[in-house]
């Protein structure tokens, strides 16, 4: 399995390439799997092959926006996860004026609802998660202004 970073629209997505079959190809972005179909099929060969090809990266491109429902990244402070998890809240709409400290999503990990809390006041500009979403650590969830 080959893992890449890729920043794109400013978004951090972590891509691992789990395996390439022809033109299906099995990756996980931000740990969600994914099933991904390539426009051209890519032979047969050990895993570390494609990954290296240059179709490997369009996938990605391809697969990356589902985990962000909102894709208007706006300008602000992004709130970010504390720990790797699963989003089993959002708590906050775009437009809505939080509190420091006010809880914008609740996120699980290791068994354990995080109550993931806005660093500073602001209006929401953006959401980068949806509920059921799995999140890495470092993670924008959402973006206050």
């Amino acid at each position: 399995m080959k893992q890449y970073k890729f920043k794109i629209n400013g978004n951090e997505y972590n891509v691992a390439i789990n395996s390439v079959e022809g033109k299906n190809a099995s990756v996980t972005v931000n740990g969600t799997p994914y099933n991904v179909e390539l426009e051209e099929s890519v032979a047969t060969t050990p895993v570390s092959a494609p990954v290296q090809a240059a179709p490997a990266p369009a996938p990605v491109q391809q697969a990356a926006p589902a985990p962000a429902p909102a894709p208007a990244a706006g300008a602000g402070k992004a709130v970010t996860s504390p720990l790797p998890g699963v989003i089993i809240a959002v708590k906050v709409n775009v437009g809505d004026t939080v509190k420091a400290g006010q809880e914008v999503a609740v996120l699980e990990a290791m068994k354990m609802e995080n109550s993931i809390e806005a660093d500073c006041a602001g209006t929401v500009t953006a959401i980068h998660v949806a509920k059921g979403d799995s999140v890495l650590e470092g993670a924008s969830i959402v973006t206050i202004a």
